[in-house]
C-alpha cells in the first residue's frame, strides 16, 4: 500500500483536476502560463481546437482544459469556472496581472483568516483567486 506524503522535496501527484472549456483555448493557455505562472505539460490540438491541455501549478496541482465543443459528452459553459491557487508569490503574480491589464476583481490584501490574496478574471471570464492561505489542516 502506498501513501502520498508531502515534504519540501516531494509534492504528491494531483488527485483532483479542475477542468475548463474555452472559446479560445490557446489564449487561455497563454494567460495561465504567462500571467499566473502555470507550466504546460501537454497540449493536444488540431489547429485552433484544443482537444486536451494539462497545465501544472509549480507548487502542486494543476488544471485541464480544452476548446468549447457543444454536443460532446463533457460540455461546460466557457467562462463559468473558478479556482483558488495557493502560492507564496501572491504579490509577484498580482503585479504581473496588473501589468498585463488583467481585470482585478478583488484587490490585493490580507484577509482576516490570514495570508495574502487577490482575485482576477481570465480572458474567458473564469475567476482565479490567488492566495498564500493554504487552508486548515484536515486533522488526519
Amino acid at each position: 500500500m502506498s501513501t502520498d506524503t508531502s515534504t519540501a522535496d516531494q509534492v504528491p501527484a494531483p488527485r483532483v483536476w479542475p477542468t475548463l472549456r474555452a472559446r479560445d483555448a490557446h489564449a487561455l493557455i497563454d494567460f495561465l502560463t504567462t500571467v499566473l505562472g502555470f507550466t504546460v505539460t501537454v497540449v493536444d490540438a488540431d489547429g485552433d481546437v484544443v482537444e486536451h491541455a494539462q497545465l501544472e501549478w509549480p507548487e502542486g496541482g494543476g488544471v485541464m482544459l480544452g476548446s468549447d465543443r457543444p454536443g460532446t459528452p463533457w460540455t461546460q459553459q466557457p467562462g463559468t469556472g473558478g479556482a483558488y491557487v495557493v502560492t507564496d508569490r501572491v504579490d509577484e503574480i498580482h503585479d504581473r496581472a496588473v501589468a498585463a491589464g488583467v481585470r482585478i476583481i478583488q484587490p490585493l490584501g490580507s484577509p482576516d483568516y490570514g495570508g495574502r490574496t487577490f482575485a482576477c478574471a481570465d480572458p474567458e471570464g473564469n475567476l482565479w483567486s490567488v492566495g498564500s492561505y493554504r487552508g486548515e489542516p484536515s486533522g488526519r
